[in-house]
């Protein structure tokens, strides 16, 4: 059964109204403090301070080898940071949702969100250069301006983000704080697992947090830029939707019956091209071709039959000729 997609948007119920985060003075209280949290980290990692210590007692502790166990179950749990697996599984969510409330914001969100990811942790990331536990040189430095790639974290950044995305564009706010609980509990639990697995320092993770956590606040600063983009999108598929209805009433006003007759293609140089009657060859005066005829029809050139209308030249049968006599046997 075929499915009529404008029937089915004409039949859609008026989306939602959204509430859109704004800048209050608690967001900005938070964004500055993060923002501190975040400094201080990277100033603690720069001048080796008791920081990096502890970065070094922690991975002298290895905690992969302190409990085996949970190695297995972790090494799958921390693909919940990684950004492509996560992408596509938010994507989708976000998808199914602005497809029911008749809005590209959640995409967009997320888009710009992930933007600013890439951005800001991947220029801190190379400017730093900071080498991570398995390729340390040195016991107690820094390890910094040396090709690495992994301060601050990007499985800790990305969880914060991509599963805080989900609580940002909460609907309610009975649903927002169950969110906002679940992707804390996601974030923290992927930073914790770098570490187990030694891929990361401590302070990467926490520097991760802080990352994540910045872009979550800074957000809502987006949002007229990411209206303006909803707006122009939707402008464009309403004007696609206008055509393809247009074009469907036009069918439906000029509709083609199955199995009816269909105009024949009229070859030139054939006697359906003229409508105007002629007189056979000859009439008027029999014995003389193109008697009776006027001038004007005298000079137009004769139309050529198809060959299997043609009269044929002998009678039909065999070509070969009677014998004279009779064959007698001997």
């Amino acid at each position: 059964m075929r499915t009529n997609i404008f029937a089915r948007l004409d039949r859609e119920l008026e989306p939602p109204k959204i509430e859109i985060p704004r800048m209050s003075r608690t967001r900005k209280a938070l964004l500055g403090g993060t923002l501190a949290f975040y400094l201080a980290i990277v100033v603690a990692v720069l001048s080796s301070s008791w920081l990096v210590t502890l970065d070094w007692k922690v991975m002298l502790f290895r905690p992969y080898q302190q409990w085996p166990g949970l190695h297995a179950f972790l090494d799958y749990f921390v693909v919940l940071g990684q950004r492509g697996p996560t992408a596509v599984m938010i994507a989708a969510w976000l998808g199914w949702r602005s497809w029911r409330q008749h809005t590209v914001r959640p995409l967009l969100a997320l888009g710009t969100a992930l933007l600013l990811l890439n951005i800001t942790v991947g220029a801190v990331k190379i400017g730093l250069g900071r080498l991570g536990p398995h390729y340390a040189t040195q016991i107690g430095s820094a390890e910094l301006f040396a090709g690495g790639d992994i301060f601050p974290s990007g499985h800790t950044a990305n969880a914060v983000v991509t599963w805080g995305i989900l609580a940002y564009l909460a609907s309610t706010p009975r649903a927002r704080r169950y969110l906002s609980i679940t992707s804390s509990m996601v974030a923290l639990g992927v930073g914790a697992t770098t570490v187990y697995l030694g891929t990361h320092w401590l302070s990467d993770v926490l520097l991760g947090w802080a990352a994540g956590l910045l872009i979550l606040l800074a957000l809502p600063w987006c949002e007229p830029m990411i209206g303006r983009m909803e707006r122009a999108i939707l402008a464009v598929r309403d004007s696609v939707l206008d055509r393809l209805r247009a074009r469907r009433s036009l069918a439906a006003q000029a509709p083609v019956a199955a199995g009816g007759p269909r105009p024949v293609p009229v070859r030139p140089g054939h006697a359906e091209d003229d409508d105007t009657p002629r007189e056979p060859i000859g009439a008027g005066h029999p014995g003389r071709a193109g008697a009776g005829r006027s001038p004007s029809q005298l000079t137009q050139p004769r139309p050529h039959a198809v060959r299997s209308e043609r009269t044929p030249a002998a009678p039909a049968g065999s070509r070969r000729p009677p014998r004279s006599r009779p064959v007698t046997g001997g």
